[in-house]
């Protein structure tokens, strides 16, 4: 395990494949947003995810992977340097409640929905103790709300997009030019012999609930872990395979329009020669504000503590022919 200690950073530090690099806050404490995302608000990024345990993997509500605090918030003004904002959606102490601990808020991805004024939030919910299965409860989209940035955000409901069949699994979303906003997931279905691919799903106008507008995307097979950008006429959807908590081989995918037909591009890594994305799998990927260059964030699982899991950001680079690539680097400086 490695800790950076600079009280001020300057650059992004990784340390090499095999190293563990804990970041801390301001404050000096380890940052806790695992699998989460980035929203820019009045000159800030805000970083947000959910809090994970001091504990190793473990089922039944023993492990580090479930939280009992909820979805922690940091903002910074650079990327670089994090501020804890506090819990921005958090559990709740009752047994009755659908937010009893130890559960999952697993990949909470948020948005601002210009045209009601809030702050929408979708993550993979999974009940008490936090164990996948097919039952309710065992894997469906959360949804709540919120007027500010940070919270609180108001719990609403869980549901299963489509047809209230398909399990959700891994998910994020996007919000394209035009104000639309789309739920994208890795859909497990529940028939004789399951199967599971990433599916598009545009939202209400007030991002609350799924239309009936959808694409399953089907070179996307069994991947799971979307993150998508757009950039020169490409939505590109970078994706990892399916291997739990082991990190393994990307892939990533372009297409024209996000219901449209999409394109397996190959593995995006550039230097990755031990085909297993850097230790790491993607959570997010983003436009950094009033420039073209995107940053990839994705993380590496610690199951012996996830406490510890580390953050990997890297520059995504576009090398021409609409494809893009992500090389390692140890460090490296906006």
């Amino acid at each position: 395990m490695i800790l950076v200690k600079e009280c001020i950073m300057e650059k992004f530090i990784h340390g090499k494949y095999s190293d563990f690099v804990d970041w801390q806050d301001t404050d000096g404490n380890v940052i806790n947003a695992s699998d989460g995302g980035i929203i820019f608000v009045e000159g800030k990024y805000y970083w947000y995810g959910q809090a994970m345990r001091n504990k190793g993997f473990g089922l039944k509500g023993t492990g580090g992977q479930v939280t009992d605090v909820g979805v922690n918030m940091y903002s910074s003004p650079d990327l670089l340097n994090w501020k804890y904002e506090g819990v921005a959606l958090a559990v709740e102490n009752d047994v009755q409640s659908p937010l009893c601990p130890p559960l999952r808020f697993e990949r909470p991805k948020i948005i601002y929905n210009d045209k009601t004024g809030k702050y929408v939030m979708w993550f993979h919910y999974i009940k008490a103790p936090g164990d996948h299965s097919f039952g309710e409860g065992g894997g469906e989209a959360g949804i709540a709300i919120a007027d500010k940035v940070t919270g609180p955000y108001k719990f609403l409901y869980t549901l299963r997009p489509i047809d209230n069949e398909g399990v959700v699994r891994d998910c994020t979303l996007y919000k394209d030019s035009d104000g639309s906003a789309y739920f994208i997931y890795d859909r497990d279905e529940t028939f004789d012999v399951p199967t599971r691919c990433i599916h598009i799903v545009k939202l209400t106008d007030d991002y609350l609930l799924p239309s009936d507008e959808y694409k399953r995307i089907a070179p996307c097979f069994r991947r799971e872990a979307p993150a998508v950008i757009f950039r020169d006429g490409y939505y590109y959807m970078i994706t990892s395979d399916m291997t739990a908590w082991e990190a393994n081989k990307a892939k990533y995918f372009r297409a024209k329009s996000l219901l449209g037909e999409w394109e397996d591009m190959g593995d995006p890594y550039a230097n990755d020669s031990e085909g297993n994305s850097f230790m790491s799998q993607t959570t997010y990927a983003f436009r950094i504000e009033g420039t073209d260059s995107f940053i990839h964030m994705a993380e590496k699982h610690n199951k012996e503590n996830f406490l510890h899991c580390s953050y990997i950001w890297l520059p995504i680079d576009f090398v021409g022919d609409g494809r893009l690539s992500i090389s390692y680097r140890e460090e490296w400086s906006l």
